[in-house]
């Protein structure tokens, strides 16, 4: 089959000109032959006996086995490197895949805790040492103001205004925005600093700090995210606490510009995420209430 030593010529290309790894080469090999294995049931011996309605035909196909989106579009990408490869070595006069678009995979809704969820997650035991009054404070300022994880990590002491309940926060692109802060959270804050002056450094401007009096570093926070949720037997992170935020002042004020802007979102349109998951709200309130809502059983 003429189709096989195409491929292989490839493949051999691929390894022995381009020189990428076991790893890339084994990706390629798998995605061609998801055509070859097309072409077989087609009778299609060569490339040259494929064309667009074939490309489409076997994306459809592949659609339907359960390919998502993007793994579809790397399937795609593979088989341009060839086609390109077959049009340099004469055996093709064009590619057949032009114009052709692996469907999107729809973007999964952020995770979120209701309020309860939130307010039993927030309740930390003997938060009066030195570790658990940090991640109460943390957790405190992440879900009252919805700052990012680089935000939390990067807050300086300079950026908190108690008498005003403002925290500044530098975002995305050094862009700086001023947010409202809680007082709960701002309680627990002060409680951290009480703490955190028996070990910073004079010159330390970092709010979270280590025991040794360093900037508390992206990873350590995830960490105690993660005791905390071994702890509470759920699984958090601390996006999640943003999404929670996001989703529950939207729920209440119904505000899509106010919550872009407490975000830092460049785009309305990376906020909209969130009319859905108050959609899903919604949807479930009325499906408990609605008279009319509940399938009789007729």
């Amino acid at each position: 089959m003429q189709l096989l030593k195409q491929r292989q010529a490839f493949l051999d290309y691929l390894q022995q000109v381009r020189q990428v790894s076991p790893h890339t080469l084994d990706s390629y090999r798998r995605d061609i032959d998801k055509l070859v294995d097309f072409c077989r049931q087609r009778e299609l011996h060569s490339l040259a006996d494929i064309d667009s309605l074939a490309i489409r035909q076997a994306l459809a196909q592949l659609h339907r086995r359960g390919l998502a989106g993007r793994s579809l579009q790397r399937w795609l990408s593979a088989l341009r490197a060839w086609f390109l490869f077959a049009i340099k070595q004469g055996w093709l006069n064009a590619d057949p895949s032009t114009g052709i678009r692996a469907p999107k995979t729809p973007k999964p809704l952020p995770k979120t805790l209701d309020v309860d969820q939130m307010a039993s997650f927030l309740e930390l035991e003997h938060d009066d040492d030195f570790i658990a009054a940090r991640d109460k404070a943390i957790m405190e300022l992440i879900y009252s103001s919805g700052l990012r994880l680089a935000e939390t990590h990067t807050l300086d002491l300079g950026g908190l205004d108690f008498a005003a309940a403002t925290v500044q926060v530098t975002g995305k692109g050094q862009k700086q925005r001023l947010l409202p802060l809680g007082q709960q959270a701002i309680a627990a804050i002060k409680a951290w600093l009480k703490m955190r002056s028996a070990v910073a450094e004079h010159h330390e401007q970092a709010l979270f700090i280590s025991k040794r009096g360093k900037r508390l570093s992206r990873r350590a926070i995830q960490a105690r995210f993660s005791a905390q949720s071994l702890q509470k037997g759920s699984q958090v992170h601390p996006h999640m606490l943003r999404h929670s935020f996001a989703s529950h002042i939207l729920e209440s004020s119904g505000d899509l510009r106010a919550v872009q802007e407490l975000l830092g979102h460049a785009n309305i349109s990376t906020t909209q995420v969130y009319t859905h998951l108050d959609f899903q709200h919604l949807a479930k309130v009325y499906d408990k209430a609605h008279p009319r809502a509940q399938d009789d059983g007729d």
